[in-house]
């Protein structure tokens, strides 16, 4: 499917660079406190002595000390600016800002944009390489062939960090793993492939290298530049980088070297391959145009003309975008964490192999969300993962940490799957939560066996895979059986899941004779009961009941009432609990906080307001939180006589009765909760300053908070969570995405352990 770009146009991009406050895209903020004259005093004179000290004496101790391990220098003269050329150091600017941001977006490495004024390679040089103490990193950046060769090379060869023309590799690299998963698709051998690489530049000539080291020979390899084919014998216009590639060949021109070939990389100008040049490619070709922003060849018309062929170009509103952000963010993330020397071919591949396998996996919810998509899996429109998948950083940078570790140029070594996780937690406050409770889930190994009401629909199998693939719990699928193995299939997934068909279910009348003691006395008939099984909002909690699952979720397409309403007829709440609640995880400000009741108890009583508090903060504790609980109302601790505020007081003292270990306050104002200065100024008497579970006097209050905090606030949620239920049931909100559903999943196989622990 292809979606239409709206054009940006000049005045937008001026209005964009130029406004919010401060031109330009980029600022500095401090990392440490600064606040107090102690706090001045550590981060310069007399403190900043020590580490300086510690530095001269051991220099592999800046990375302890100093940014410098998470500090890049985006290089350039302007001499290539994007597909405007010689533009000057000057001009450059916007460029590397915008190159810097996306080196923060993606994989959170902060950045120093750096336009020299310099032209002649050798004293370009001169100036990188005195100021790289600075950086853990060099990314050169729009420097013009064929300079940007010798600059690299140089540059390598004299400094002991990572340096990495992105124009060159970057490039390559992403087109690589396109590479791959192409020739899969199509069913060729890449060392029999004929390729054709139209331009002879910095991104031709590392894609050329790049492609030789993946397996195609070298001899199978045409460059075609502006005066022609590179062939062996011909000078005009060649140079030492060039003359490297050239081969004996009677081709002469790009018509001459597409003919039979059997990929074509574009890395020159617009509308070069011409339509009766890609009828005469071989059959099933790859045509990767990745000219910017008009490609070699228009999407449509290589589309009309050979639709056997898979296509690839450097533009967004088409499949398969070939975009260097899928690429440099990610391998310095690796390079960085673990101190490489340099960025090596070994490290090169691994993120070439990783972006391969990445487009194979299932592709998240909010990855379609981003692009407008319904649908999105590895085949001829989807080869390469999009930039704003977030798991790129999860498969890239770990990639090229092991192969940095294993080819000898890490600093330090790492656990990779540890790394990975610390990679995770980068992704801001709500990841580390969920990893958090993805860890605590995990132990089952998978043994968990978790019922899935909605076992049919296809958000549900796709998470039901994640849940079987990260040996979370083993899935039940409760649905119509050929529905659910055609859904299987035509995802593309492959995972140990278990289907309970309703209509076939052959412990039917078991279930239904337990359902009809349970319920006999509240006007189900036998005959009613059995009817009622093939209701899977039923089926999933009396499968928990009859000790066929040992957890279950339900509610994508169910109304929540529809779900707690035969939990709790079959459940009923735990022997501790009068009640049952409904809690979110509220994540904002990297901050996480314990939002309840907003999904339950619509009028709370006092009693019923002590019970959600103590059963919000032990579920706080399970999710490693300390609790701080805030019993919410118009009134600070009397201030204002009314019934309303006087029964949260009244339930702060039951819970005080209850559970004397709680740190617990209130009535008071939700200012006053979560901003400790108002209680230190003006109530220094309140047991809790800077609460973390907020407990709403009302479902209307909780419901209206969290729902305004989202929309408004950028918050996050996780939830609802049930609390107090006599079984681990769950539920999902309709219209849920397939991340939601897995952390559901994730804290229902909690539940379970916990249950099964206690």
């Amino acid at each position: 499917m292809v979606h239409q770009k709206r054009s940006i146009t000049r005045e937008e991009a001026l209005e964009y660079h130029r406004l919010g406050g401060r031109p330009g895209k980029l600022a500095i903020r401090p990392t440490k406190p600064l606040t107090t004259q102690r706090d001045l005093s550590l981060a310069y004179s007399p403190g900043v002595a020590y580490p300086v000290l510690e530095i001269a004496a051991n220099p592999d101790d800046v990375y302890e000390y100093t940014a410098k391990g998470n500090l890049v220098a985006v290089v350039s003269n302007g001499t290539a600016i994007l597909g405007l050329g010689n533009r000057g150091a000057l001009a450059a600017k916007p460029v590397m800002e915008g190159k810097a941001v996306l080196f923060k977006r993606f994989a959170d490495i902060d950045v120093f944009d750096i336009e020299v004024n310099e032209t002649d390679p050798d004293a370009f040089i001169r100036v990188v390489a005195a100021i790289a103490p600075t950086f853990g990193g060099i990314n050169l950046e729009d420097i013009k062939a064929p300079e940007c060769f010798y600059i690299e090379e140089q540059l390598k060869a004299m400094l002991d960090i990572p340096v990495f023309h992105d124009d060159q590799h970057g490039t390559a690299i992403i087109a690589a793993a396109g590479l791959l998963n192409g020739l899969e698709l199509v069913g060729k051998r890449i060392e029999e492939i004929k390729m054709v690489i139209s331009g002879a530049g910095a991104a031709a000539i590392a894609s050329a290298d790049l492609a030789i080291k993946m397996g195609v020979r070298p001899e199978n390899i045409l460059l075609v530049d502006s005066r022609g084919v590179i062939y062996k014998g011909r000078t005009e216009g060649m140079n030492p980088y060039k003359e490297r590639f050239a081969v004996e060949t009677d081709a002469r021109t790009l018509a001459d070297a597409v003919r039979g070939a059997d990929v074509f990389y574009g890395l020159s100008v617009a509308d070069i391959l011409t339509p009766e040049m890609v009828k005469t490619m071989a059959e099933r070709p790859l045509i990767f145009a990745m000219a910017n922003p008009d490609p070699e060849i228009k999407y449509e018309v290589a589309r009309e003309v050979r639709p056997d062929a898979i296509i690839a170009t450097g533009r967004s509103d088409y499949p398969n975008q070939i975009n260097n952000v899928l690429g440099f963010p990610f391998i310095f993330r690796g390079a960085l964490d673990v101190r490489a020397r340099a960025i090596n071919d070994e490290m090169k591949l691994a993120a070439a192999y990783a972006l391969a396998a990445l487009a194979k996996e299932d592709v998240p919810d909010a990855v379609l969300r981003a692009y407008n998509l319904e649908n999105l899996q590895f085949g001829p429109e989807y080869i390469i993962p999009k930039p704003f998948d977030p798991r790129v950083l999860l498969w890239v940078a770990p990639a090229v940490a092991k192969a940095a570790i294993e080819s000898g140029v890490a600093r330090r070594p790492l656990d990779i799957d540890e790394y990975r996780e610390l990679l995770m937690l980068r992704q801001g406050k709500a990841q580390e939560v969920r990893q958090f409770i993805l860890h605590q889930a995990r132990r089952s190994q998978g043994k968990v066996r978790l019922a899935f009401a909605e076992g049919d629909h296809p958000k549900i199998i796709r998470a039901a895979a994640q849940v079987a693939d990260e040996r979370i719990a083993h899935p039940i699928l409760i649905g119509n059986e050929a529905r659910i193995h055609a859904t299987v299939e035509r995802l593309g997934l492959s995972f140990d899941y278990t289907v309970v068909d309703p209509d076939t279910f052959p412990k039917r009348d078991e279930y239904a004779r337990v359902f009809y003691e349970l319920r006999q006395r509240k006007g189900v008939t036998y005959e009613k009961a059995r009817k009622m099984m093939h209701e899977r909002n039923i089926l999933a909690p009396m499968m928990v009941k009859m000790g066929d699952a040992d957890a279950c979720i339900s509610g994508l397409t169910y109304e929540y009432p529809e779900v707690i309403r035969p939990a709790l007829q079959i459940h009923h709440t735990r022997p501790e609990s009068r009640l049952v609640a409904g809690v979110y995880i509220i994540i904002v400000d990297e901050k996480v906080y314990l939002f309840t009741d907003a999904t339950v108890n619509i009028e709370p009583s006092a009693e019923d307001l002590a019970d959600i508090a103590i059963l919000a903060a032990d579920f706080a504790t399970h999710i490693g939180l300390e609790p701080r609980v805030a019993m919410l109302s118009f009134s600070n601790f009397g201030s204002t006589q009314h019934p309303l505020a006087q029964k949260v007081a009244r339930a702060v003292e039951l819970v005080r009765q209850r559970r004397p270990d709680l740190a617990i306050d209130g009535e008071m104002q939700a200012d006053t909760a979560v901003v400790p200065e108002l209680v230190e100024e003006r109530y220094p008497f309140s047991r809790v300053k800077d609460a973390n579970v907020l407990v709403f006097p009302s479902l209307e209050a909780a419901n209206t908070a969290y729902k305004l905090l989202i929309r408004l606030g950028h918050a996050e949620a996780i939830g609802p969570i049930l609390l107090g239920t006599g079984a681990p049931v769950h539920v999902i909100q309709t219209g849920d995405d397939v991340r939601n559903i897995a952390n559901m999943a994730a804290v229902a196989v909690v539940d379970a352990l916990t249950r099964q622990e206690a």
